[in-house]
């Protein structure tokens, strides 16, 4: 199950939202505004966003560029709206957002998008975890509807490592992914992750700690 950011200044939404995410077993985290959803982005390290575009402080879009400048788009994005425009919808697929979906957000199409967001969250943690460069993605960005098949290049989520940071760092972000990847394919089972990574349990109990890495989050039904 994922970790969960829900952006919307509409109590009523993010309470539905909230609901709808929690019964199917995910960690839920709400913002009404931009300034929370910074916040809560760097506090909780969502596995995904669903964003809203039209709020009152910052805009969805705003927000979703100002995370793409500063290599903060770490996660998928999903767009929601009820009064935004087709370009709109392009325009934020062009700057990283993965899908768009139109107010008032029908509970296929929730689950839907969702599930193919954090399949593809998954297959780029893998990626980077065999040290494997993700393929960049140009200017024609891809459209993903709800109830379109996730297409095989991905869009921001589909990072690369930042080769400008200090080798800390950037070790850092890579072993994070890497435990990461192991922790979501062995269902949270520190037992089997212990064997697959070939670490002893207490010393990698300790190693997720160092890197923030919550184990509990991937246990399923836990």
């Amino acid at each position: 199950m994922a970790n969960i950011l829900v952006v919307d200044d509409e109590h009523g939404i993010r309470d539905l939202l909230w609901e709808i995410l929690n019964d199917e077993g995910h960690t839920v985290e709400l913002a009404e505004n931009a300034a929370q959803a910074r916040a809560a982005r760097l506090r909780e390290r969502p596995d995904l966003v669903l964003l809203d575009i039209w709020m009152p402080d910052t805009d969805g879009v705003t927000l979703l560029k100002e995370w793409a400048s500063s290599g903060a788009l770490t996660m998928p994005v999903i767009m929601m709206s009820g009064h935004a425009t087709i370009e709109t919808a392009v325009e934020a697929t062009k700057i990283g957002a993965l899908a768009f979906l139109e107010k008032p957000v029908t509970l296929q199409k929730l689950l839907k998008a969702v599930e193919q967001a954090l399949m593809r969250s998954t297959r780029t943690s893998a990626t980077l975890a065999l040290g494997v460069q993700p393929a960049s993605v140009g200017s024609s960005a891809v459209f993903l509807d709800a109830q379109a098949p996730a297409p095989a290049q991905g869009l921001s989520d589909m990072q690369s490592f930042d080769l400008d940071l200090p080798l800390r760092e950037a070790r850092d972000a890579f072993e994070r992914g890497y435990f990461e990847y192991h922790l979501t394919k062995e269902a949270g089972s520190m037992t089997r992750v212990s064997e697959k990574t070939g670490l002893e349990r207490t010393h990698l109990y300790r190693k997720l700690k160092q890197l923030g890495v919550d184990a509990l989050r991937s246990k399923r039904g836990a």
